[in-house]
């Protein structure tokens, strides 16, 4: 059917009408997409380019250079050290076992750390790097280049570690680093991807690990291009990370080492404080470990040797802990002082009145003996301390009694956990008549108060605690140790104290009674003097019961201290401060089953306080006459033993 003019010319116009409204859409989704395309190829180009990137890509961390640890006097005590390392991978190795034999003729590698190697060259990536030796030499080096061409997939690497050039003279300060563990990751709040790198160092111990934050430092970052299978093609750039801060400690590494050696054969522990700003100049325990040996990782042989597993449990000398703020004793007789000043200050006593000795005191139905079993006759404040009277303390801290006895051990110091940069500070105990009800549900009794007065009892203190309340008597301040300097050149504050509000009167009482035990033919330490007029010292001694009763085999008890099992025997203590008309250092001993604290405490007391006033070796006009023969026997081998710890070193001036 032929349409006409009029049909013809209005499907013309519809035709037209739907040819416009589809170019216009095909127009309008054209420019979408051009527009689309324009967005990601200007605007988000940078986003694209990372994605693309990312696939090919990869960001690493580069492990900083740990801050450095000094002395006083900028002597290295921790440092890095650079080693060479063995690695290989499984993928240019092909015949792994063939290649590990031709590498040990070459090297001498730990059996158990071969097979270490061995299982983790099994498990990994083909072509993820193994360690199969760490920290060897430039000769085996040198053997692993020359043969190469027979090593396939080995590689000797440059690396770096710690290290301590003081060895076991600083490991109970120091402490050491070893590689992060799962242990350390289960407890480390810190999520810093370095935790992660493999055998990463971190502080395990003493500063090494108080001041891990510090020491650290941030990690850098390198870019490496990799294949689809995720091989490391080549480096495209690298950001070297910022280092850990240095940090210098108070401490004098020459009177450090001496403190060590003058402690060998002793299981002891040696403090010396300068009473003018609280720097701990020598903080010395015996028997100690080389920190060396814990770097990479200790054995399980090694851990058992250090923790005495085979040793006789009554020989324990415990070389791992740091006893001058780990180990608490009862303080003996260095208490006394303590007692004496609380009765001064609360008015119960004056210097002048006396006290009867006749051997022993009887308080209700118990019988409290004085160490002197004849008795002292009648002792005055002076001369209790002087001769170490225990009746005259026993007298006085009835009148006193325990809790203002117990405040006067915290105004010094005593039952304070002193902030140190150190592992497993102890704040030992002050006890009173709070303490025993919360912590026994028991009522104080007059017979603790006794106990305690002469530092016996339920009172325990650190050689750190005792050189506090040493310090803090000779100033009358309130002395805090310091152990650090400065962190990134930055000085920490100062331990010098504000003063402690005590009667000055009394503390030279105190003081007094403290110089003539050290320079009264009377007095206990009168035999470890100092000679020297300008260097003289106040010091006391004390002797700690470590057990009531001691039985023989047929039951008989032993009453000779000498005849008692080694761990059975009395600590013994010394005290002091010096120059007593001008203090300057104040030191602490513990010699733990040392016996008397005038025989075994007060001889390296005073030779320590000698080293640390004459910078060095002192001259033999320094020591009592009598003892100038045997000093100068013992100074050639000490100056022996300090050779022998730093081969070369000029011990005149250690």
């Amino acid at each position: 059917m032929r349409r006409g003019p009029k049909e013809t010319a209005e499907g013309a116009r519809r035709l037209s009408r739907r040819a416009v409204l589809l170019g216009t859409a095909q127009m309008g989704v054209v420019a979408i997409l051009g527009g689309r395309m324009a967005t990601m190829q200007v605007e988000q180009a940078d986003e694209f380019r990372m994605l693309a990137e990312e696939n090919r890509i990869n960001l690493g961390l580069i492990p900083p250079a740990r801050g450095l640890i000094y002395d006083i006097n900028g002597v290295v005590l921790a440092d890095n050290e650079q080693h060479y390392t063995i690695t290989m991978t499984r993928e240019g190795a092909g015949d792994v076992d063939e290649v590990l034999a031709r590498l040990s003729r070459l090297v001498a590698i730990d059996p158990e750390q071969l097979e270490k190697a061995r299982e983790e060259l099994r498990v990994r990536s083909s072509f993820v790097p193994v360690t199969v030796a760490e920290r060897v030499s430039w000769e085996d080096i040198s053997r692993v280049t020359v043969n190469a061409p027979a090593l396939p997939g080995v590689v000797a690497e440059l690396g770096r570690s710690r290290h301590y050039p003081q060895g076991p003279d600083m490991a109970h300060v120091v402490g050491y680093v070893g590689p992060v563990s799962d242990y350390d990751l289960s407890r480390i709040e810190d999520q810093d991807p370095l935790l992660q790198i493999p055998r990463f160092q971190i502080g395990k111990t003493m500063v090494e690990n108080n001041l891990e934050q510090d020491l650290r430092g941030s990690a850098g970052t390198k870019r490496v291009e990799v294949n689809a299978a995720g091989r490391v093609m080549r480096e495209l750039d690298r950001v070297e990370g910022l280092p850990g801060s240095d940090v210098q400690l108070t401490v004098d590494a020459r009177l450090q080492n001496y403190i060590q050696a003058r402690l060998s054969g002793e299981s002891a522990a040696a403090i010396v404080l300068d009473v003018t700003n609280g720097d701990i100049k020598g903080i010395g325990s015996a028997p100690s470990y080389d920190p060396n040996l814990f770097v990479q990782g200790i054995s399980v042989a090694l851990w058992d040797e250090l923790n005495e597993r085979e040793v006789d449990p009554k020989l324990h000398r415990r070389p791992l802990a740091a006893k001058t703020v780990q180990g608490t004793y009862p303080p003996g007789s260095t208490f006394k002082m303590v007692t004496a000043l609380a009765a001064l200050e609360d008015g119960v006593v004056n210097a002048d009145e006396t006290v009867r000795c006749v051997g022993h005191s009887d308080v209700f139905d118990v019988r409290f003996h004085c160490w002197k079993r004849s008795g002292h006759g009648n002792m005055n404040l002076n001369e209790s301390l002087k001769q170490s009277c225990d009746v005259y303390y026993y007298d006085i801290s009835q009148r006193v009694g325990i809790d203002k006895i117990a405040a006067m051990g915290r105004k010094l110091g005593l039952g304070e956990r002193h902030d140190l940069p150190m592992s497993a500070v102890r704040s030992g105990l002050m006890p009173d008549k709070a303490w025993k009800r919360e912590a026994r549900g028991e009522d104080w009794r007059v017979g603790d108060t006794v106990n305690a007065s002469i530092g016996q009892g339920y009172v325990a203190t650190s050689p750190l605690q005792l050189a506090v309340m040493t310090a803090r008597i000779a100033t009358g301040n309130a002395v805090k140790p310091r152990l650090v300097k400065s962190i990134g050149g930055v000085e920490q504050p100062s331990g010098a104290g504000e003063s402690l509000g005590l009667n000055e009167n009394n503390l030279r009482r105190i003081r007094r009674a403290m110089f003539d035990v050290s320079n009264n033919s009377r007095g206990t330490a009168y035999r470890s003097r100092i000679a020297e007029e300008r260097f003289k010292m106040a010091g006391k001694t004390g002797t700690s019961q470590v057990r009531a009763i001691v039985r023989d085999e047929n039951g008989r008890v032993i009453t000779r201290n000498e005849d008692l099992p080694w761990n059975a025997r009395d600590h013994a203590l010394y005290v002091a401060y010096a120059p007593a008309d001008n203090p300057k250092y104040a030191v602490a001993v513990v010699v733990e089953h040392g016996g008397g604290g005038s025989v075994a405490a007060a001889p390296i007391a005073r030779d320590v306080l000698l080293q640390a006033l004459y910078e060095g070796t002192p001259p033999l006009e320094a020591y009592p006459a009598a003892v100038r023969g045997t000093i100068a026997n013992q100074q050639r081998q000490m100056e022996a033993m300090l050779r022998d710890i730093q081969p070369g070193r000029d011990t005149d001036q250690a």
